[in-house]
Protein backbone atom coordinates (compact mmCIF):
# COMPACT_ATOMS: atom_id res chain seq x y z
CA UNK A 1 0.00 0.00 0.00
CA UNK A 2 1.26 3.47 -1.07
CA UNK A 3 2.06 5.71 2.07
CA UNK A 4 -1.87 7.64 3.29
CA UNK A 5 -1.05 11.08 3.42
CA UNK A 6 -5.10 11.55 3.81
CA UNK A 7 -7.72 9.87 5.05
CA UNK A 8 -11.65 10.03 5.55
CA UNK A 9 -13.45 9.06 8.93
CA UNK A 10 -16.87 8.17 9.28
CA UNK A 11 -19.83 6.82 11.58
CA UNK A 12 -22.51 5.22 9.89
CA UNK A 13 -25.96 3.04 11.13
CA UNK A 14 -27.32 3.47 14.84
CA UNK A 15 -25.62 5.87 16.76
CA UNK A 16 -23.73 4.22 19.86
CA UNK A 17 -22.05 5.91 23.04
CA UNK A 18 -17.90 6.33 22.41
CA UNK A 19 -18.47 6.89 18.66
CA UNK A 20 -17.22 10.54 19.20
CA UNK A 21 -14.19 9.50 21.43
CA UNK A 22 -13.41 6.60 18.13
CA UNK A 23 -13.69 9.89 15.68
CA UNK A 24 -11.39 12.14 17.92
CA UNK A 25 -8.59 9.06 18.20
CA UNK A 26 -8.74 9.17 14.69
CA UNK A 27 -8.33 12.67 13.82
CA UNK A 28 -5.51 12.86 16.79
CA UNK A 29 -4.20 10.50 15.61
CA UNK A 30 -3.48 11.22 12.04
CA UNK A 31 -2.36 14.59 12.70
CA UNK A 32 0.37 12.85 14.30
CA UNK A 33 1.38 10.43 11.86
CA UNK A 34 1.36 13.03 9.12
CA UNK A 35 -1.77 12.27 7.81
CA UNK A 36 -4.96 14.27 7.33
CA UNK A 37 -8.02 13.46 8.58
CA UNK A 38 -11.42 14.67 6.56
CA UNK A 39 -14.71 14.00 8.69
CA UNK A 40 -17.37 12.78 6.26
CA UNK A 41 -20.89 13.69 7.23
CA UNK A 42 -23.71 11.26 7.64
CA UNK A 43 -22.08 8.26 7.04
CA UNK A 44 -21.80 6.77 3.52
CA UNK A 45 -24.49 9.44 2.24
CA UNK A 46 -22.02 12.27 2.79
CA UNK A 47 -19.46 10.10 0.32
CA UNK A 48 -21.97 10.34 -2.00
CA UNK A 49 -23.16 13.72 -1.66
CA UNK A 50 -19.84 15.15 -1.10
CA UNK A 51 -20.26 16.34 2.68
CA UNK A 52 -17.56 16.71 4.80
CA UNK A 53 -15.73 18.95 7.31
CA UNK A 54 -11.91 19.16 7.93
CA UNK A 55 -10.73 17.88 11.13
CA UNK A 56 -8.12 18.13 13.11
CA UNK A 57 -6.44 18.41 17.28
CA UNK A 58 -8.77 21.51 17.93
CA UNK A 59 -11.78 20.49 16.17
CA UNK A 60 -12.29 17.53 17.90
CA UNK A 61 -11.66 18.84 21.19
CA UNK A 62 -14.24 18.43 24.17
CA UNK A 63 -16.02 15.55 22.06
CA UNK A 64 -14.43 13.07 24.52
CA UNK A 65 -17.48 13.35 26.57
CA UNK A 66 -20.45 13.38 24.33
CA UNK A 67 -22.64 11.16 23.32
CA UNK A 68 -24.16 10.65 19.98
CA UNK A 69 -21.73 11.42 16.94
CA UNK A 70 -20.17 14.81 15.81
CA UNK A 71 -20.16 13.62 12.15
CA UNK A 72 -24.33 12.57 12.25
CA UNK A 73 -25.32 9.08 10.69
CA UNK A 74 -27.66 7.47 8.37
CA UNK A 75 -28.91 4.78 6.35
CA UNK A 76 -27.82 5.35 2.62
CA UNK A 77 -30.29 3.89 0.67
CA UNK A 78 -28.32 5.45 -2.68
CA UNK A 79 -24.99 3.67 -1.50
CA UNK A 80 -26.57 -0.03 -1.92
CA UNK A 81 -26.95 1.13 -5.66
CA UNK A 82 -23.70 0.22 -7.86
CA UNK A 83 -24.16 3.92 -9.25
CA UNK A 84 -24.11 5.32 -5.58
CA UNK A 85 -21.71 2.95 -4.65
CA UNK A 86 -19.52 4.73 -7.91
CA UNK A 87 -20.34 8.09 -7.06
CA UNK A 88 -19.11 7.43 -3.49
CA UNK A 89 -15.69 6.35 -4.85
CA UNK A 90 -15.34 9.25 -7.00
CA UNK A 91 -15.65 11.12 -4.19
CA UNK A 92 -13.05 9.32 -2.27
CA UNK A 93 -10.42 10.32 -5.38
CA UNK A 94 -11.55 14.13 -5.48
CA UNK A 95 -10.81 14.50 -1.83
CA UNK A 96 -8.05 12.67 -2.30
CA UNK A 97 -8.72 9.78 0.62
CA UNK A 98 -6.44 6.84 0.29
CA UNK A 99 -8.42 5.26 2.99
CA UNK A 100 -11.44 5.39 4.76
CA UNK A 101 -12.18 4.54 8.72
CA UNK A 102 -15.48 3.33 9.08
CA UNK A 103 -17.10 3.68 12.81
CA UNK A 104 -20.33 1.57 12.90
CA UNK A 105 -21.97 -2.23 13.44
CA UNK A 106 -22.41 -4.63 10.58
CA UNK A 107 -24.20 -2.82 8.10
CA UNK A 108 -21.42 -0.32 8.04
CA UNK A 109 -18.67 -3.08 7.74
CA UNK A 110 -20.54 -4.74 4.77
CA UNK A 111 -20.55 -1.15 3.08
CA UNK A 112 -16.97 -0.68 3.64
CA UNK A 113 -16.38 -3.96 2.09
CA UNK A 114 -17.97 -2.80 -0.79
CA UNK A 115 -15.51 0.27 -1.16
CA UNK A 116 -12.24 -2.32 -0.33
CA UNK A 117 -13.52 -4.01 -3.89
CA UNK A 118 -13.44 -1.03 -5.77
CA UNK A 119 -10.23 0.27 -4.54
CA UNK A 120 -10.72 1.78 -1.96
CA UNK A 121 -8.74 0.58 1.45
CA UNK A 122 -10.88 0.71 4.64
CA UNK A 123 -10.22 0.15 8.16
CA UNK A 124 -13.76 -1.05 11.04
CA UNK A 125 -14.25 0.10 13.91
CA UNK A 126 -16.88 -1.87 15.79
CA UNK A 127 -19.34 0.31 17.53
CA UNK A 128 -22.96 -0.57 18.12
CA UNK A 129 -24.66 -0.96 21.57
CA UNK A 130 -26.05 -4.44 20.58
CA UNK A 131 -22.45 -6.07 20.64
CA UNK A 132 -23.39 -8.78 18.08
CA UNK A 133 -20.04 -8.14 15.75
CA UNK A 134 -18.87 -11.59 15.43
CA UNK A 135 -15.63 -10.99 15.08
CA UNK A 136 -14.65 -8.94 18.81
CA UNK A 137 -15.86 -9.31 22.33
CA UNK A 138 -16.78 -6.26 22.33
CA UNK A 139 -18.41 -3.17 20.50
CA UNK A 140 -18.37 0.68 21.53
CA UNK A 141 -21.18 1.57 23.16
CA UNK A 142 -22.50 -1.35 25.13
CA UNK A 143 -21.57 -1.14 28.43
CA UNK A 144 -22.56 2.12 28.39
CA UNK A 145 -26.14 1.06 27.09
CA UNK A 146 -26.28 -1.46 29.51
CA UNK A 147 -25.80 0.98 32.86
CA UNK A 148 -28.32 3.41 31.02
CA UNK A 149 -30.91 0.48 30.97
CA UNK A 150 -30.27 -0.54 34.34
CA UNK A 151 -30.61 2.72 36.01
CA UNK A 152 -33.82 3.21 34.48
CA UNK A 153 -34.74 -0.47 35.67
CA UNK A 154 -33.51 0.02 39.41
CA UNK A 155 -35.94 3.56 39.28
CA UNK A 156 -38.94 1.38 37.32
CA UNK A 157 -38.24 -1.17 40.40
CA UNK A 158 -38.43 1.46 43.12
CA UNK A 159 -42.04 1.94 41.94
CA UNK A 160 -43.12 -1.43 40.84
CA UNK A 161 -41.96 -2.38 44.24
CA UNK A 162 -44.66 0.41 46.26
CA UNK A 163 -47.25 -0.61 44.26
CA UNK A 164 -46.51 -4.53 44.57
CA UNK A 165 -47.07 -5.01 40.70
CA UNK A 166 -45.22 -6.44 37.59
CA UNK A 167 -43.02 -4.22 35.09
CA UNK A 168 -42.22 -5.96 31.95
CA UNK A 169 -39.41 -3.99 30.31
CA UNK A 170 -38.44 -4.65 26.44
CA UNK A 171 -35.07 -2.96 25.60
CA UNK A 172 -32.95 -2.76 22.38
CA UNK A 173 -30.52 -5.46 21.04
CA UNK A 174 -31.71 -5.78 17.29
CA UNK A 175 -32.06 -9.93 16.69
CA UNK A 176 -29.59 -10.21 19.87
CA UNK A 177 -29.91 -10.69 23.80
CA UNK A 178 -26.32 -10.09 24.73
CA UNK A 179 -27.88 -6.44 26.36
CA UNK A 180 -30.88 -8.12 27.79
CA UNK A 181 -29.11 -10.68 29.50
CA UNK A 182 -26.55 -8.64 30.69
CA UNK A 183 -28.90 -6.25 32.03
CA UNK A 184 -31.47 -8.75 33.47
CA UNK A 185 -28.38 -10.29 35.63
CA UNK A 186 -27.49 -6.71 36.23
CA UNK A 187 -30.78 -6.09 37.73
CA UNK A 188 -31.84 -8.94 39.34
CA UNK A 189 -34.68 -9.75 36.69
CA UNK A 190 -37.34 -12.28 37.36
CA UNK A 191 -36.94 -13.68 33.96
CA UNK A 192 -35.29 -12.49 30.98
CA UNK A 193 -36.36 -13.45 27.46
CA UNK A 194 -33.68 -13.66 24.42
CA UNK A 195 -33.85 -14.63 21.10
CA UNK A 196 -31.28 -16.77 21.37
CA UNK A 197 -32.73 -19.17 23.61
CA UNK A 198 -36.51 -20.69 22.80
CA UNK A 199 -38.98 -19.24 25.04
CA UNK A 200 -41.81 -21.92 27.17
CA UNK A 201 -44.40 -19.52 28.45
CA UNK A 202 -44.98 -21.26 31.16
CA UNK A 203 -41.83 -22.06 32.54
CA UNK A 204 -39.91 -19.05 31.83
CA UNK A 205 -42.07 -16.67 32.74
CA UNK A 206 -45.63 -17.65 34.30
CA UNK A 207 -43.76 -20.38 37.15
CA UNK A 208 -41.02 -18.04 37.62
CA UNK A 209 -43.25 -15.22 38.32
CA UNK A 210 -45.43 -18.06 40.67
CA UNK A 211 -42.09 -19.22 42.34
CA UNK A 212 -41.05 -15.53 43.27
CA UNK A 213 -44.51 -14.77 44.70
CA UNK A 214 -44.70 -17.98 46.68
CA UNK A 215 -40.92 -17.02 48.39
CA UNK A 216 -42.61 -13.90 49.19
CA UNK A 217 -41.95 -11.53 46.57
CA UNK A 218 -44.57 -9.36 45.70
CA UNK A 219 -43.23 -7.14 42.70
CA UNK A 220 -41.60 -8.91 39.45
CA UNK A 221 -39.30 -7.63 36.55
CA UNK A 222 -39.40 -9.00 33.65
CA UNK A 223 -37.08 -7.97 30.77
CA UNK A 224 -37.41 -8.69 26.92
CA UNK A 225 -34.83 -8.34 23.78
CA UNK A 226 -36.68 -6.85 21.11
CA UNK A 227 -35.71 -9.70 19.36
CA UNK A 228 -37.24 -12.31 21.44
CA UNK A 229 -40.74 -10.18 21.19
CA UNK A 230 -42.95 -7.43 22.22
CA UNK A 231 -42.92 -6.14 25.59
CA UNK A 232 -46.57 -5.78 25.28
CA UNK A 233 -47.19 -9.20 23.83
CA UNK A 234 -45.61 -10.45 26.65
CA UNK A 235 -48.01 -8.28 29.18
CA UNK A 236 -50.69 -9.68 27.42
CA UNK A 237 -50.22 -13.21 27.94
CA UNK A 238 -49.00 -12.26 31.90
CA UNK A 239 -52.01 -11.16 32.34
CA UNK A 240 -54.38 -14.07 30.41
CA UNK A 241 -51.87 -16.71 32.13
CA UNK A 242 -52.38 -15.09 35.70
CA UNK A 243 -54.37 -12.25 35.94
CA UNK A 244 -51.97 -9.81 36.79
CA UNK A 245 -51.71 -6.12 35.08
CA UNK A 246 -48.33 -5.68 34.20
CA UNK A 247 -46.80 -2.05 33.87
CA UNK A 248 -45.32 -2.00 30.23
CA UNK A 249 -41.97 -0.09 29.62
CA UNK A 250 -40.05 0.01 25.95
CA UNK A 251 -36.92 1.77 26.76
CA UNK A 252 -36.14 2.39 23.42
CA UNK A 253 -33.69 4.82 21.73
CA UNK A 254 -32.43 6.28 25.60
CA UNK A 255 -30.04 3.38 25.52
CA UNK A 256 -28.03 5.43 22.90
CA UNK A 257 -27.67 8.36 24.35
CA UNK A 258 -25.91 9.87 27.10
CA UNK A 259 -22.34 10.31 28.24
CA UNK A 260 -19.95 7.57 27.31
CA UNK A 261 -18.44 5.44 30.15
CA UNK A 262 -15.12 4.99 30.91
CA UNK A 263 -15.16 1.92 29.39
CA UNK A 264 -16.54 3.21 25.75
CA UNK A 265 -14.16 6.01 26.39
CA UNK A 266 -10.91 4.28 26.65
CA UNK A 267 -11.86 1.65 23.82
CA UNK A 268 -12.98 3.80 21.61
CA UNK A 269 -9.76 5.58 21.79
CA UNK A 270 -7.57 2.65 21.54
CA UNK A 271 -9.47 1.34 18.54
CA UNK A 272 -9.31 4.68 16.59
CA UNK A 273 -5.55 4.33 17.01
CA UNK A 274 -5.25 1.59 15.82
CA UNK A 275 -7.23 2.07 12.93
CA UNK A 276 -4.82 5.12 11.73
CA UNK A 277 -1.71 2.62 12.39
CA UNK A 278 -3.18 -0.09 10.49
CA UNK A 279 -2.81 2.52 7.78
CA UNK A 280 0.38 4.30 8.56
CA UNK A 281 2.09 0.95 8.74
CA UNK A 282 0.35 -0.38 4.66
CA UNK A 283 -2.27 -2.30 6.21
CA UNK A 284 -5.46 -1.82 5.94
CA UNK A 285 -9.31 -3.64 4.73
CA UNK A 286 -9.56 -5.09 7.75
CA UNK A 287 -11.81 -4.58 11.43
CA UNK A 288 -10.40 -3.66 14.63
CA UNK A 289 -11.50 -5.86 17.15
CA UNK A 290 -11.08 -6.75 20.86
CA UNK A 291 -10.16 -10.45 21.80
CA UNK A 292 -9.47 -11.36 25.13
CA UNK A 293 -8.47 -7.45 25.86
CA UNK A 294 -6.59 -7.27 23.30
CA UNK A 295 -6.61 -5.32 20.21
CA UNK A 296 -6.62 -7.53 16.84
CA UNK A 297 -6.84 -6.33 13.12
CA UNK A 298 -9.06 -9.51 11.47
CA UNK A 299 -8.92 -9.12 7.53
CA UNK A 300 -12.65 -7.33 6.90
CA UNK A 301 -13.46 -10.59 4.73
CA UNK A 302 -13.29 -12.98 7.08
CA UNK A 303 -14.59 -11.06 10.37
CA UNK A 304 -18.04 -10.77 8.57
CA UNK A 305 -18.47 -14.36 8.42
CA UNK A 306 -17.71 -14.75 11.98
CA UNK A 307 -20.86 -15.48 13.85
CA UNK A 308 -20.96 -14.40 17.99
CA UNK A 309 -23.02 -16.76 19.95
CA UNK A 310 -24.53 -15.74 23.52
CA UNK A 311 -23.17 -16.78 26.26
CA UNK A 312 -25.15 -19.78 27.49
CA UNK A 313 -23.65 -19.88 30.75
CA UNK A 314 -24.63 -16.67 31.65
CA UNK A 315 -28.55 -17.57 30.61
CA UNK A 316 -28.12 -20.32 33.54
CA UNK A 317 -25.99 -18.06 36.06
CA UNK A 318 -29.15 -15.89 35.73
CA UNK A 319 -31.36 -18.91 36.37
CA UNK A 320 -29.88 -19.79 39.48
CA UNK A 321 -29.86 -16.30 40.91
CA UNK A 322 -33.93 -16.99 40.85
CA UNK A 323 -36.03 -16.66 43.92
CA UNK A 324 -37.88 -20.04 44.37
CA UNK A 325 -37.74 -23.11 42.68
CA UNK A 326 -35.79 -23.43 39.41
CA UNK A 327 -36.58 -26.90 38.41
CA UNK A 328 -34.51 -26.73 34.31
CA UNK A 329 -31.11 -24.96 34.67
CA UNK A 330 -29.57 -27.46 32.23
CA UNK A 331 -25.38 -28.02 31.51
Amino acid sequence: MEKINRIGVLTSGGDSPGMNAAVRAVARTAVNSDMECIGIRRGFQGLINSDFVKLDSVSVGHTLSRGGTILYTARSEDFLTEKGRKKAVTTCKMLGLQGIVAIGGDGTFRGALELSRLGIPVVGVPATIDNDIGCTNYTIGFDTACNTAIECIDKLRDTMQSHERCSVVEVMGRNAGFLALYVGIAVGATAVLVPEHPVDFQKDVVERIQDSRLAGNTHFMIVVAEGAGSAVDIGKKIHDSIGMEPRITVLGHIQRGGAPNARDRETATRMGYYAVRAFAEGRGNCIIATQEGSIVEIPIEEALQRKKHLQMDRYRIMEAMQVGRVRHIEE
